[in-house]
């Protein structure tokens, strides 16, 4: 499994500190109306750095038993700890989820050998598929194509790769590296097409969270080779898609703006903390240009 498609980062809600179960249902209820491949429970815009472990399951068990087969489930599984990635890992596959996201580990920053022997280990530990994750402004290194290369050609259910670096070049890098057939997927919702057009498969949005059905049409036709159609649909959401990730930092901003639809509460976690005054109008202006409040 390779991932083909659209995923959504979600958010994860909370309420009074906990986490907002209604809420977290009717938002992947959303998703599934919106035509979405797939949904990715805590990863970075599920803010899973500030659940804990118990907490980190109980939210990956409901999204799979919201989900109820309609579409994928990729938990976040990763952390910096390797012992730590495989606990929630096979959490996830007794769960029921479908796949697993592998952030690469971030600040005790290994080296492409630590990273190698790192995801190996994950793997060898799982019978689910994963999708590694580089994410270089998160972890401050990156997944070198050589080593994506080498666990591809060693690890069987290592089968995509989320692409953050920023970089089209690295999907060019990407391309001649891995064999066909492993997914490649964006990681930056304005960066899909260009990913596409250099032969990635797919994209892990973020903004999907707020508009669904929106990122689901532009990646198909991305996919489909309509190109002309996609840029069109990318001209016109753009502003959007940069806002959501210039506000403020990640998931700040998209939690703000699904909870000013209504659709959850925008409590965070410290030490994130809630937009500033000016850059809620500002998000708030925003989405009213696209009639989204």
């Amino acid at each position: 499994m390779n991932f083909s498609g659209i995923h959504t980062a979600l958010i994860t809600p909370f309420r009074n500190g906990k986490v907002d179960t209604e809420a977290y249902r009717s938002l992947i209820e959303r998703q599934i109306a919106g035509g979405i491949t797939g949904i990715v429970p805590v990863g970075t815009t599920g803010e899973s750095p500030t659940l804990g472990t118990e907490e980190h399951i109980e939210v990956i068990k409901l999204a799979v038993e919201f989900a109820a087969g309609r579409c994928l489930v990729i938990a976040g599984t990763g952390a910096n700890a390797t012992a730590e990635a495989i606990e929630l890992t096979q959490a996830a596959e007794q769960a029921g989820a479908d796949g697993s996201l592998q952030v690469c580990p971030y600040y005790n920053k290994p080296s492409q050998e630590g990273l190698y022997l790192h995801f190996k280990a994950i793997a060898a530990s799982t019978s689910l598929p994963i999708m590694l994750y580089s994410v270089p402004g998160r972890s401050s290194i990156e997944i070198a194509p050589e080593t994506a290369a080498r666990l591809a050609a060693d690890c069987k259910n290592i089968t995509s790769i989320k692409e953050a670096g920023g970089s089209v070049d690295r999907v060019n890098q990407l391309v001649q590296a891995l064999p066909d057939g492993f997914g490649i997927l964006s990681g930056d919702d304005p960066l899909t097409l260009p990913f596409i057009a250099a032969g990635a498969n797919g994209l892990v949005s973020v903004a999907s969270n707020l508009i669904p059905e929106v990122m689901t049409q532009l990646v198909n036709h991305c996919l489909a080779g309509e190109f002309t159609e996609a840029l069109a649909m990318q001209k016109k959401y753009y502003p959007l898609m940069r806002g959501l990730m210039s506000l403020d930092v990640n998931p700040v901003p998209i939690k703000t703006a699904v909870a000013m639809q209504g659709h959850c509460d925008t409590e965070l976690r410290l030490p994130l903390a809630p937009m500033s005054e000016s850059n809620q109008q500002a998000l708030r202006t925003l989405l009213k240009s696209y009639n989204l409040i």
